[in-house]
């Protein structure tokens, strides 16, 4: 799985001639921050990290209001149609992301979005899976947390705030991760919602590079290692999240 990424990294750090050299060379002879500094003077990679940035924290924001909410009233709240309204979400995975492309390029365009954060990050404002993810862990919590807390006069709200988001870290770390990985890494949806290279995502700038002269040399090798960083950075944080919580002692006797 590593070997993939030591190539990338080690290519970007290879002058141009070693990279046509016959044979495998996984070490390069010679190590040189050249093709770093080509991409960062040559193209806009720092405006294009950040706008990626800015829709993940977007794309973040709603999906970790919006499905922690929509989880929560699936597993503890009862009210008609509660079920079938789950159903209805679980088809809704089933559909593709390409299918939704027309109907809200349509609406964004509507809207004026284009060459715009909220119109990149539109398509991606609340995740399905990540509802079913979030509904599943909550009904794997004791009851007994909540009735201890409903007892001591906690409401709806106040369960969710101090009892039952505390104990879905794991699944919100989870969440989190697969959420901003999707935001991050999508090329297709931005690249037909802009057209502006200000305003240009990470994934979209990487076809632009693609598409020059520097990706002849080790360039692009060095524009994928910077834009593969955040995301491992990401998961290196919020991997210890991952730890078993209050959920397994909180009803031990």
């Amino acid at each position: 799985m590593l070997l993939p990424y030591w190539w990338m990294l080690s290519t970007s750090l290879k002058h141009p001639p070693e990279l046509f050299q016959i044979g495998i060379n996984f070490l390069p002879s010679d190590p040189t921050l050249d093709n770093y500094t080509k991409i960062l003077n040559g193209f806009p990679i720092i405006r294009w990290i950040y706008n990626s940035f800015i829709i993940c924290t977007l794309v973040l924001a709603t999906n970790m209001t919006l499905t922690v909410a929509a989880g929560y009233s699936f597993a503890r709240l009862r009210f008609w149609g509660r079920d079938s309204l789950f159903f209805i979400y679980l088809g809704a995975m089933m559909v593709p992301l390409q299918v939704r492309f027309i109907p809200t390029f349509l609406i964004v365009l509507d809207l004026g979005w284009m060459n715009t954060y909220q119109g990149i990050a539109s398509l991606l404002l609340i995740d399905f899976f990540g509802i079913f993810l979030i509904r599943q862990f909550m009904l794997n919590l004791p009851v007994e947390l909540e009735d201890a807390a409903r007892i001591d006069g906690c409401g709806w709200f106040q369960i969710l705030w101090r009892v039952i988001i505390p104990n879905c870290r794991p699944a919100l770390a989870t969440l989190g991760i697969l959420i901003f990985n999707a935001a991050w890494n999508d090329f297709m949806w931005p690249l037909i919602v802009i057209n502006d290279m200000d305003i240009m995502t990470a994934q979209v700038g990487l076809a632009v590079i693609r598409g020059s002269a520097a990706s002849i040399s080790g360039g692009l090798m060095a524009a994928t290692t910077i834009t593969a960083l955040p995301v491992l950075i990401i998961y290196i944080t919020l991997q210890k999240s991952f730890k078993p919580t209050l959920m397994m002692t909180g009803t031990k006797s």
